[in-house]
């Protein structure tokens, strides 16, 4: 049988080790037990947590990623987690990912591919199905805009060349930027991905855009098609 919560020392419980020494020396599990808050009469709320860690497909990383993964469903096949603290778990991960992922995109100026992958990669490195994002910017670099411009299944997404220029010609933007992620978390651009980006570049002259970049984002990687690729090989 599991020890109770409040068989432990104070200076052992989740709440007071957290109102005592501050949230840094907490585990995960002891984390996760202050948002299920209470265990079952068998299990303490830090055993229960530690079967959600115990989910994690690869614990040797620490990594929680996994997290954003599991659903309500899947929370609730776990003793001692109903729907309330099933559905108190995934509004955790999604405000996780909201506060890692930049809000103000406007303005923000970009200098070098990194600078761009640092506003996206939190946002479109665990997606499950591939997003094309097209950023307009003016002549200071600086974001004008913004947008999701098309959607894919898991493998491919389908790329209108004719729908990515008829934005900045509408906008009178002079510089685009494109970034698409791989779901499955390889940042290798396909051959498909590198031709149409050679053609996107020279019928974007055509109209005075530059395409300053194609970017492909996989789990914290990236690869820059134009300056690793194109630029590299002279194809451009």
């Amino acid at each position: 049988m599991s020890i109770k919560i409040k068989q432990l020392p104070e200076t052992e419980r989740p709440y007071e080790k957290m109102e005592l020494y501050g949230e840094k020396v907490l585990s995960n599990a002891e984390l996760i037990a202050i948002i299920i808050k209470s265990g079952t009469k068998d299990e303490s709320s830090v055993t229960i947590a530690q079967k959600i860690l115990n989910l994690n497909p690869s614990p040797e990383n620490n990594n929680l990623d996994f997290l954003r993964e599991i659903t309500i469903s899947e929370f609730m096949q776990i003793k001692g987690i109903g729907k309330v603290k099933a559905i108190q778990l995934k509004a955790v991960c999604e405000l996780a990912i909201r506060m890692a992922t930049p809000t103000n995109y406007q303005k923000a100026k970009i200098k070098r591919p990194e600078d761009i992958v640092n506003l996206v990669m939190e946002e479109m490195r665990l997606e499950k199905q591939e997003i094309l994002k097209l950023i307009m910017l003016n002549n200071k670099n600086e974001i004008i805009r913004m947008k999701n411009i098309a959607l894919g299944g898991t493998n491919s997404v389908n790329i209108s060349i004719k729908d990515i220029l008829a934005e900045p010609i509408k906008t009178q933007a002079p510089k685009v930027m494109l970034v698409h992620n791989h779901p499955s978390g390889d940042a290798t651009p396909s051959k498909a991905d590198i031709d149409v980006t050679k053609k996107i570049f020279e019928l974007a002259q055509i109209f005075n855009i530059e395409l300053l970049d194609h970017i492909v984002i996989g789990n914290k990687k990236y690869t820059s098609i134009i300056s690793e690729i194109l630029i590299n090989e002279g194809k451009i």
